[in-house]
């Protein structure tokens, strides 16, 4: 479910998706969640923002980190862990190094990501790729970017597209905001901004599946929850725990929707 973290568009391809510039997270926020697979607890996933120890060319720097493994009940059918690692600045938000170790069944793959921004280019395993978006992200920069995004006027209906970075080729993700919905969670019940991400039918999803993802409508901007319809059942992602927030749950700030 990591590898989601994403009518009419308001914001084209290639132009910049406005963010506000005071992040909604810190050095030391910790989330907890756990993803399941009709009611059997399928996985475990682990999100985590550090402060950088590797120096980039911008003054200063976030570490992220997610993980990803199957629970022990789930493991004697498929073994997962996975690990995903990426440096971004803590003023743009932008990616500087990505890396990615997929380890699932016996199946190993190492990614090492690099971005240049000013050039617009992307240097992959398999070469360097031109993007044309000023704002390229790997998928775990592309999920704390759009904890950022400033959505003072962004209506029920409106769509927006983010350009990332998978597997040695740069595409879109189009999401649309559906509004706003208080749901119940582990940690409590909590009005958030409810989203729909592109997926595409085929192996995994039936043509008329959706993704539904549930964000706080507050500072912090934090999946609660995430749902979606597959071919056999429906699988969910919650929140199970979080530390280290930035703000108190439901402290509301300017750019969170009304």
């Amino acid at each position: 479910m990591i590898n989601l973290f994403l009518g009419l568009v308001f914001f084209a391809q290639g132009q910049t998706l406005p963010f506000l510039k005071e992040p909604a997270f810190k050095a030391g926020e910790e989330l907890h969640y756990r993803l399941r697979y009709g009611v059997i607890s399928a996985a475990v996933g682990t999100l985590k923002v550090e402060d950088s120890k590797i120096k980039f060319s911008s003054p200063h720097s976030f570490h992220l980190t997610a993980r990803g493994q199957t629970s022990k009940a789930f493991s004697v059918f498929y073994t997962v862990d996975n690990r995903y690692d990426s440096y971004i600045d803590s003023q743009t938000f932008l990616p500087h190094y990505y890396t990615e170790n997929i380890r699932e069944g016996n199946y190993r793959r190492t990614d090492i990501v690099r971005f240049d921004h000013r050039n617009q280019t992307v240097q992959g395993n398999k070469g360097t790729f031109k993007s044309q978006s000023a704002q390229t992200f790997d998928l775990l920069s592309a999920y704390y970017f759009s904890r950022n995004l400033d959505l003072t006027n962004v209506k029920p209906g409106q769509s927006f597209k983010m350009t990332y970075f998978l597997n040695d080729e740069i595409a879109t993700l189009g999401i649309e905001y559906i509004g706003i919905e208080s749901i119940k969670t582990p940690i409590g019940t909590l009005e958030c901004l409810k989203f729909s991400p592109e997926i595409t039918p085929g192996r995994i999803f039936r043509k008329d599946s959706r993704l539904y993802l549930w964000v706080t409508n507050d500072g912090n901007r934090i999946p609660v929850k995430a749902q979606v319809e597959i071919l056999i059942g429906s699988v969910t992602l919650e929140l199970a725990d979080a530390e280290g927030l930035k703000y108190p749950l439901g402290e509301k700030l300017a750019g969170v929707s009304k």
